[in-house]
């Protein structure tokens, strides 16, 4: 386990540092990491993440990153991770992806990239939100259309998307369950005079505050009758040991874009 050297591109934030220590308990090799804030580069790596003194400065340079790790875990920007995706499929090294609010073309962009390389990509790297999306998709499914379908989640006042890559992949399960397209039916927002609710629509709710790691609830409505499946994280080393996990899963194996189901065997 220790030969093997695990990257962490984004190693300043919050799940970044959590990502660290992680690599760290498991007993493997850190690679390296990466921040673009300037107050961290040159910072020892493991006492930017309350660790104890490491050896390896945080650089800039995502290239350099890549040559010494054999698998790189990314929790930082669209933006940022479409570079990052690049140089995994330049250098055959495995990548791990944490990142949300990716847009359409750069999902596509992360696709062309897996042709070459394995990736994970989950919006949600913990075991019980794995589990969550496929009981989701099945409640979906099995109820009837009279049941409405609502999604709220809870975050942290500094997370920057909305809703979180966590609840759209749950509005992204209930749409499968229906066969439906979840673009189709998705409402984002309410304001004002909206009028009924429209029949099948899937809602998403976002609520920012506090330090909240995350929580997400998924509300079936029927009449007379209400189901709630609920996921509350309390610590994001939840996130950090899911994304370790997919990064030993995913050396060795074919180009492909995977997600925490296959990491999981689910």
């Amino acid at each position: 386990m220790a030969e093997i050297a695990i990257g962490i591109a984004g190693c300043g934030g919050r799940m970044g540092r959590a990502l660290v220590g992680e690599v760290a308990a498991a007993g493997l090799r850190l690679a390296g990491g990466t921040a673009r804030a300037d107050a961290l580069q040159g910072r020892d790596l493991g006492v930017s993440a309350g660790l104890e003194p490491l050896g390896l400065a945080i650089g800039r340079d995502p290239e350099a990153l890549f040559a010494t790790a054999d698998a790189v875990i990314d929790f930082t920007t669209p933006e940022a991770t479409l570079d990052h995706a690049a140089i995994a499929g330049r250098t055959g090294r495995a990548l791990v992806i944490g990142t949300t609010g990716l847009s359409a073309g750069q999902t596509r962009a992360i696709e062309a990239a897996a042709e070459r390389v394995p990736i994970v990509w989950s919006a949600n790297m913990s075991l019980g939100v794995t589990l969550l999306l496929g009981l989701v998709e099945q409640a979906a499914h099995r109820l009837g259309p009279e049941f409405d379908i609502e999604i709220l989640e809870l975050h942290h006042r500094l997370k920057r998307d909305a809703p979180s890559g966590t609840a759209l992949g749950l509005g992204a399960a209930a749409a499968r369950g229906r066969a439906v397209v979840l673009d189709a039916v998705a409402v984002r927002s309410r304001g004002g005079h909206t009028g009924s609710r429209p029949d099948g629509a899937i809602g998403f709710a976002s609520l920012r505050g506090g330090d909240a790691v995350g929580d997400h609830t998924v509300i079936f409505a029927g009449p007379g009758e209400r189901l709630e499946l609920t996921h509350r994280a309390g610590d994001r080393r939840i996130y950090a040991r899911g994304a370790v996990r997919a990064a030993l899963w995913a050396l060795g194996r074919a180009p492909g874009l995977y997600d925490m189901k296959d990491v999981l065997g689910l």
